[in-house]
């Protein structure tokens, strides 16, 4: 099993491999990823374990091998369909984002109980009203929902997705949802990154995440 650290560290290590490889690179070092990630070579050479792609000494990783082995270990290489649950302002952004192709995920259609938005154009798809949304699951055999509703909403729509079937959650409303086990939960809670970005500008945070006004 690999970590959830390494998981969070794979993409960025994508990222730089595909910056090498555009360069003309075939061949990474451990100290290389390390030193341009600000990490140790240990530490790399750990999570690189993890992929099942061996570095040869003195000569490094083969910068392919690693791109196609994080690739599916991410689950990257196959297009993953999902559904957008709130079409306001930022589900509105997250439809329209096109990095998400690079990540595997494409979102295959939106719901809004406001009915003043249904039908409209929501990225590469449509607004669909809410009421559809258990068939529509069920019937394409969507397996990941991404919920950005207000708080407010978020429990009722994300009982709605169990109930539907929905086996994994991207959670964009800023509440702490109570779900089965069973059901993956993933928040992106912007208050809070906003919140460390805040607290680290001015200077009240330092780099191992301690208060710098602790005694």
């Amino acid at each position: 099993m690999i970590s959830i650290p390494s998981i969070k560290r794979f993409p960025s290590y994508l990222r730089l491999l595909r910056q090498y490889k555009e360069q003309g690179q075939s061949l990474i070092s451990a100290t290389k990823l390390a030193a341009d990630l600000e990490l140790t070579a240990i530490q790399v050479r750990k999570d690189m374990a993890g992929t099942g792609v061996e570095g040869k000494p003195k000569v490094g990783f083969d910068i392919d091998a690693l791109i196609k082995a994080i690739t599916k270990i991410l689950g990257w290489d196959n297009a993953t369909d999902a559904v957008l649950i709130g079409a306001g302002n930022l589900g509105v952004a997250l439809s329209r984002y096109e990095g998400f192709a690079t990540y595997g995920l494409r979102i295959v259609a939106a719901f809004e109980k406001d009915k003043n938005k249904v039908g409209l154009p929501i990225g590469r798809t449509f607004v669909l009203p809410i009421t559809d949304l258990k068939a529509y699951i069920k019937e394409h055999g969507i397996n990941i929902a991404v919920v950005t509703v207000p708080s407010e909403s978020a429990q009722e729509v994300a009982d709605l997705l169990v109930d539907a079937g929905i086996k994994a959650i991207w959670n964009f409303a800023p509440k702490d949802l109570k779900l089965p086990p069973h059901i993956v939960i993933q928040r992106t809670d912007l208050a809070t990154s906003f919140a460390v970005l805040s607290a680290k500008c001015r200077g009240m945070v330092d780099e191992h995440g301690c208060d710098n006004n602790e005694a």
